[in-house]
């Protein structure tokens, strides 16, 4: 009976512990929207509200433009460097970032032809001194 006993505790410690290993386990998904990275260098003269303004047009536009379904404005680590000087000094770090979630490729292609993505240009442009751009999809 004592056998009995250690195997069937053992089954269920086993149980138990395949089951934790199971939970675990790290769930994620592969969605099919299309991600637009944008990484800015600022301008050196221009200042901290123009900066804000160019981000917080990010959400207009969004509001606008059908089928965008997130927007993200607040970069929490931007990595790479603009060009170097013309003195040929280290390029200045880029600053600030933003993305884009669309549904489809439709829409990101929308968002390129809008008349709100070209009235929010005229906000970021004069203050973007480089950015570079990436979409992703799965």
């Amino acid at each position: 009976m004592k056998k009995f006993q250690t195997i069937a505790a053992t089954a269920v410690l086993a149980a138990a512990l395949g089951a934790a290993g199971l939970a675990a386990a790290n769930k994620y998904g592969t969605p099919k929207t299309i991600i637009h990275v944008v990484t800015i260098l600022w301008k050196a003269d221009s200042t901290p509200e123009q900066q804000q303004a160019a981000l917080d047009g990010v959400k207009k536009m969004a509001a606008e433009i059908p089928g965008i379904k997130n927007v993200w404005i607040r970069g929490t680590k931007v990595q790479g460097t603009g060009p170097r000087g013309k003195d040929g000094s280290p390029g200045r770090s880029y600053q600030s970032a933003f993305v884009i979630e669309f549904e489809d490729q439709a829409a990101a292609e929308r968002y390129a032809e809008h008349p709100a993505h070209e009235a929010w240009g005229k906000i970021y442009l004069p203050v973007r001194e480089q950015s570079t751009s990436h979409q992703v999809t799965n």
